[in-house]
């Protein structure tokens, strides 16, 4: 289903399903920061923090950049402790915004249950923990908080907006899940995989 639920901005997290044991897993995003000279492009190719890519724009033009794996470093850029002039810890920051600063589905995966912590590919909403399926139509959540936010949204019946904190995400839910004929089957399986 192509529509403007599959383009909602993304968190800087979400729950997935571990690779390894299909538990609960939370994601989180790696961040790039495009290494402007040339002549420090060997600092980030032979650090234990970073890893580097060649990236190419939607023009062709080459860039050369670093990852950063927060995820595999407590969730935070403290590990980071030498750079290179012009560089600082905070660039390999998340964002304020639910944007991420590239078009890349790179991160880090961490189980609750198996205590995996690995980089992944994040594959979504195939991945997504909170993802049920409706007459063929695969509704999902973010994280546990917008998953209930997804529920509470379909049960009501007065379904005001405002009063969500996910409402930005709750707007581009297809109506197939949300029709009257369809609340009491995806409350039902949304409740299920809530517990």
């Amino acid at each position: 289903m192509t529509s403007t639920y599959e383009w909602n901005p993304m968190p800087h997290y979400v729950d997935v399903k571990c690779t390894h044991c299909r538990n609960l897993a939370h994601f989180e995003f790696a961040e790039i920061v495009k290494i402007n000279l040339k002549e420090d492009v060997p600092f980030f190719q032979n650090s234990s923090l970073f890893e580097y890519y060649l990236f190419s724009d939607h023009c062709g033009h080459k860039w050369h950049g670093a990852i950063y794996f927060a995820g595999l470093h407590s969730g935070s850029v403290d590990a980071i402790t030498e750079l290179p002039d012009g560089y600082k810890p905070e660039y390999w920051k998340h964002s304020q915004y639910l944007m991420r600063n590239h078009g890349l589905d790179l991160g880090s995966i961490r189980c609750v249950s198996c205590n995996t912590n690995k980089m992944h590919t994040l594959d979504w909403p195939n991945e997504a923990f909170f993802s049920i399926g409706y007459k063929g139509k695969q509704l999902w959540a973010f994280d546990r908080e917008s998953a209930i936010d997804l529920r509470d949204f379909i049960t009501s019946t007065g379904r005001n907006i405002d009063n969500y904190k996910w409402r930005n995400f709750l707007l581009h839910v297809p109506s197939i899940f949300t029709s009257k004929k369809a609340r009491e089957s995806v409350t039902k399986l949304l409740d299920r995989l809530l517990t």
